[in-house]
């Protein structure tokens, strides 16, 4: 699909300098921009591109100003950095635009689906599953029976949702992640064996919610594992059973919670960081890439960092302390042979 400079100018409030019927059908770089791309420069460190690119057309902030003659066609407008979002978002809806019931797939005949749905070839949809509208549910994906979806929820290829889980409104989950598998839930016996025990809970996730790719969401094993709204989780990360996120909490990739803890809200965690489990973290906390948090935490909006978790400050200092040990090793021997010496002499 391709839109001329006048188009984008139209949508963005600009105004065009240079040819405003060229067209572009591609995003890029303006350092890496060819023929037929649009780009955009915000960031002065990069203006030395603007002389140079290829691409045809290249958003600019009104006040910018130009010392060389440019090859690309101008779009002025308030902000380059904002209409270059606003473009990349409508470029994403168009290459994710899906519509239909694609075959083979399957929907049971209980099953109530919202107008403006799609559904990929190969899903599969049990019984008294709802879906509300808008709802895209790619290849390979499967809904288990009693399953409720929201409006504008979007599954891509693969992912698995577990019966009797509820999703919000505007949920996107990634490809490969898991909602609602069984909790660890195992009690041990006198000769050492294991007996699972049956995990009868569900997963709730709130409106606004993001999930990454290769997430797994334990179901609890009664009552809710809970993921509150605007929540946004990264690729990898293993939340267990009843475990609780408070709302506009972000997690990086490969962190994981134990069971029954419950995250506050407006959390930030790092790549890479573990929670025991039965714990109580308070809103605002922030945690550093590999922190290990072995208590709960009461004081709102501090800094962590270590493991196990110390205060960020305590935690940087102790940090060049440890990168020290082996000078202070040294000294110690020093000292030691010294004391040594003073000793022969007494003698």
């Amino acid at each position: 699909m391709q839109f001329t400079a006048k188009d984008i100018a139209m949508l963005l409030n600009g105004t065009v300098e240079g040819d405003e019927t060229v067209a572009v059908n591609q995003l890029a770089k303006i350092e890496e921009a060819q023929n037929g791309s649009l780009s955009f420069l915000a960031n002065l460190k990069y203006e030395q591109y603007l002389y140079t690119t290829d691409a045809s057309i290249v958003i600019v902030n009104n006040s910018q100003q130009l010392t060389a003659p440019v090859k690309a066609t101008l779009i002025r407008v308030e902000n380059a950095y904002s209409a270059f979002t606003l473009l990349l978002e409508k470029y994403n809806t168009f290459k994710l635009y899906k519509e239909g019931i694609e075959q083979p797939s399957f929907i049971h005949k209980t099953a109530q689906i919202g107008d403006n749905a799609y559904i990929g070839a190969f899903a599969y949809i049990g019984q008294d599953v709802k879906a509300g509208k808008n709802c895209k549910i790619y290849p390979n994906c499967y809904i288990a029976d009693n399953v409720t979806l929201g409006d504008n929820v979007t599954l891509f290829p693969g992912v698995v949702v577990y019966f009797d889980c509820v999703i919000g409104n505007n949920v996107t989950i990634h490809s490969g992640a898991v909602i609602g598998s069984d909790g660890f839930g195992f009690a041990p016996n006198p000769d050492g064996s294991y007996t699972k025990i049956a995990q009868i809970g569900n997963v709730i996730i709130e409106d606004n919610v993001e999930i990454g790719s290769n997430t797994t969401v334990d179901r609890a094993t009664m009552g809710s594992t809970v993921i509150r709204k605007g929540a946004k989780i990264d690729n990898l990360v293993m939340i267990a059973h009843n475990v609780e996120i408070g709302s506009h909490t972000v997690m990086a990739a490969q962190s994981g919670i134990s069971g029954s803890t419950k995250i506050g809200s407006r959390v930030v965690i790092g790549g890479q960081v573990g929670f025991a489990g039965h714990l109580n973290i308070a809103d605002g906390s922030q945690f550093g890439a590999q922190t290990g948090v072995n208590s709960s935490i009461k004081v709102i909006d501090k800094q962590w960092g270590g493991s196990p978790h110390l205060p960020y400050k305590d935690y940087l200092r102790a940090h060049v302390n440890v990168r020290r040990l082996p000078e202070l090793e040294q000294r110690v021997r020093e000292l030691e042979n010294i004391i040594k010496d003073l000793k022969k002499d007494v003698q």
